[in-house]
């Protein structure tokens, strides 16, 4: 099984939209990359996506593989198909970690998504998100805790992962 990006953390952002990556999700993107060896830049795909996507994907070589894999399935010429790839083959910045661990974000996708001075960053299995912070606290932390205060007090949200209860 591939390493899996764990945490959360804030980073500024630079005048020249370069940020650092947390040194964890660093490890993460050399192990999944086919390419990477000592001494070398680790590649990722950064997806902006559409309009309702206020934050940044980061996608690991070995995701964005799998991903564009399971568009490749899709019926060629189906309506699903091309606008998957518009979304994730399209709308995507391929690009790699500079020799000093950071990213370097474009205006474009620094707009996108209002970003600043200072970028928050939050792992999601095999992809991590880069957010501007404020965003992600008025956005998903409060659908997370909506989610949580809708569940009794005496339920372990690990029981989804069982199959039990809907999800």
């Amino acid at each position: 099984m591939a390493k899996r990006f764990r945490g959360e953390s804030h980073h500024k952002v630079d005048g020249k939209g370069r940020v650092s990556i947390p040194a964890t999700f660093r490890r993460v993107l050399e192990a999944s990359d086919p390419n990477w060896e000592t001494g070398k830049n680790p590649e990722l795909v950064i997806v902006y996506g559409d309009h309702r996507r206020s934050y940044l994907e980061c996608y690991t070589m070995q995701a964005i593989d799998e991903l564009d894999e399971k568009i490749d399935r899709l019926p060629r010429g189906s309506n699903e198909r091309k606008m998957l790839q518009k979304l994730f083959q399209g709308q995507s910045l391929p690009t790699s970690v500079d020799e000093t661990g950071r990213l370097v974000l474009t205006a474009k996708l620094r707009q996108k998504i209002g970003l600043e001075d200072e970028a928050f960053f939050i792992a999601a299995g095999d992809t991590f998100q880069i957010w501007k912070p404020e965003t992600y606290e008025q956005e998903e932390l409060a659908r997370t805790e909506a989610w949580l205060d809708e569940l009794p007090d005496d339920v372990d949200p690990l029981i989804y992962l069982d199959g039990v209860g809907g999800g």
